[in-house]
């Protein structure tokens, strides 16, 4: 890997989640930093302010550990995928950005904040809403009648149908998730474990 380090011997290197994908904070190497990241596995940084070597969780314990690392098409900016062992930054946030370093699936993490919403706030206008009003049975049945027609369908030729009734399964699915206040990250985590 050749790396372009700019007139003061530094590289930007962005640190991210390697589970989650959040960014966790942005710090500098040098040679010597980049060197010790590789062989230690322990994400090792070149303080600006203190003019030295800093290899992040020092003193806190909350340890970047490393995943993989890749450099930019210029070869001016290192990506550092990391295992983050506690909160990333110094005042004791997930992230230097003060965002929370949680699994976001997207789409599907809007949705299930709708979703959420709907059971907590309901709303006399809302299906949603009236889903969980008729309880937990009433959800797990409409589940099995969409994954039932979801095999229907997908026995047939007609994919818009079938994407149509697969949507209509995920959209029920996540609502039964809440209705058992589970959400999609507590289902991803059971496959991982068996992963």
């Amino acid at each position: 890997m050749i790396v372009n380090y700019n007139k003061n011997g530094l590289v930007p290197a962005i640190v991210q989640d390697a589970q989650t994908k959040t960014v966790l904070m942005l710090g500098y190497m040098n040679k010597e930093a980049l060197e010790i990241t590789q062989k230690c596995k322990r994400v090792t940084f070149f303080s600006r302010s203190k003019n030295r070597l800093w290899t992040k969780g020092e003193k806190s314990g909350n340890f970047l550990n490393l995943k993989s690392l890749k450099i930019d098409c210029d070869g001016d900016t290192l990506l550092i995928k990391a295992s983050p062992e506690g909160p990333t930054c110094h005042k004791g946030t997930d992230t230097c950005w003060e965002e929370e370093n949680a699994q976001d699936f997207g789409f599907l993490s809007d949705l299930e904040q709708v979703i959420s919403n709907r059971k907590h706030t309901p709303n006399d206008a809302s299906y949603v809403s009236s889903l969980f009003e008729k309880g937990i049975n009433k959800i797990a049945q409409k589940v099995g009648e969409e994954a039932v027609e979801t095999v229907i369908e997908a026995k047939d030729q007609n994919d818009e149908l079938f994407l149509e009734e697969s949507a209509d399964l995920l959209f029920h699915y996540l609502i039964l998730l809440q209705a058992k206040s589970y959400c999609l990250s507590d289902v991803v985590n059971v496959l991982k474990s068996r992963h």
